[in-house]
């Protein structure tokens, strides 16, 4: 470039940026709320499991983020973005939430609840330890002190009867693996796949493979029963969208945490709809899962603050640094 040529003038990017990134706090907000999300459709789910069968119950609380991914495909750019660039991947992701599904429903049919509730809240740990091989994150000792305390918390609550290991703990122990896996999945596709295209192959999959198993023992639902599975439906296919939303923006280690949070909308949804009212145990367990998981949450936000000084400080003391900046490209 002669000395004379006009220098690009640096400009600020508006244009979201594809694939993965490390936004601790929207993703925790996010992570939040699919988690609360998730919990009323559990309590529609509860209720409807007195008259009607686990698979029509799945199905339906799938259905309809299939449509509603196609929606968001076509009003983000068309349906070619439903095109799945790892197809073979997505189709795996899909087969560990049927497996979890499964697992976890023959884990409760073979052993008390507080027990497989208790197993499967080793997930968080699964996903914490999975992240550091296969997502190359970082965890740190607050970290993982974060995790073990929110599990503690869990155990606090639960007070599991102390059922033994045998084959119902190993449901419970591969439900929580399958939901592990299935969230680094979730991650590693977030670097090549939308939203919207995560949405549609995971709900189609699962509601085909429900499909089918729900035809031997259909029931057609009638009354309050039409009004519980459109809830189901509706709450169920926003959560899709948020917690496929929260591990696009956030870290595994640091999203898995949160999961614990569920414990408390259990509670307050039993004690709202079913009126299970609130132990003591429940109370100084709910205590725990909150400390913990504010802390990290509360931690992250402050790296990321200090990540974002020291990235301005360096643009401002370098004006070739690209760090927030993006050079508008000029003609000959």
């Amino acid at each position: 470039m002669s000395p004379d040529a006009k220098r690009p003038e640096p400009t600020l990017s508006t244009r979201p940026r594809a694939g993965r990134h490390h936004l601790p706090v929207p993703a925790a907000l996010l992570m939040a709320a699919a988690i609360l999300s998730f919990a009323v459709q559990d309590a529609a789910i509860k209720w409807l499991s007195r008259d009607y069968g686990l698979a029509q119950i799945i199905f339906f609380g799938r259905i309809l983020a299939v449509p509603l991914a196609a929606l968001l495909a076509y009003r983000s750019g068309g349906l070619i973005r439903l095109r799945a660039k790892r197809p073979l991947l997505q189709v795996l992701r899909a087969s560990f939430t049927v497996c979890d599904m499964l697992c976890f429903t023959a884990a409760v049919w073979l052993m008390p609840l507080a027990d497989a509730i208790t197993i499967g809240f080793a997930a968080p740990l699964f996903m914490t330890i999975l992240s550091v091989p296969l997502l190359k994150e970082r965890v740190g000792p607050r970290r993982w002190t974060a995790v073990l305390l929110g599990f503690i918390g869990v155990i606090i609550v639960l007070q599991p009867s102390g059922a033994g290991f045998g084959l119902p703990s190993l449901y419970a122990l591969g439900s929580a693996l399958a939901f592990a896996l299935l969230i680094i999945l979730t991650r590693v596709l977030t670097a090549t796949e939308n939203v919207p295209c995560l949405m549609f192959w995971n709900s189609g999959i699962v509601a085909s493979v429900m499909f089918v198993l729900m035809l031997p023992e259909w029931r057609t639902p009638t009354g309050w029963g039409i009004w519980a599975f459109a809830l189901s439906a509706g709450i169920g296919a926003v959560a899709q969208l948020l917690i496929t939303e929260a591990f696009r923006l956030g870290e595994v280690s640091l999203l898995a945490p949160i999961q614990y949070t569920s414990l408390l909308w259990a509670g307050f949804f039993g004690y709202l709809i079913f009126d299970n009212v609130p132990t003591t145990t429940l109370l100084i367990g709910a205590a725990v899962i909150v400390a913990s998981t504010l802390y990290i949450v509360e931690r992250e936000a402050r790296l990321a603050r200090a990540r974002g000084k020291a990235a301005q400080d360096q643009v401002l003391g370098s004006p070739e640094a690209e760090v927030i900046i993006v050079k508008r490209e000029e003609g000959p």
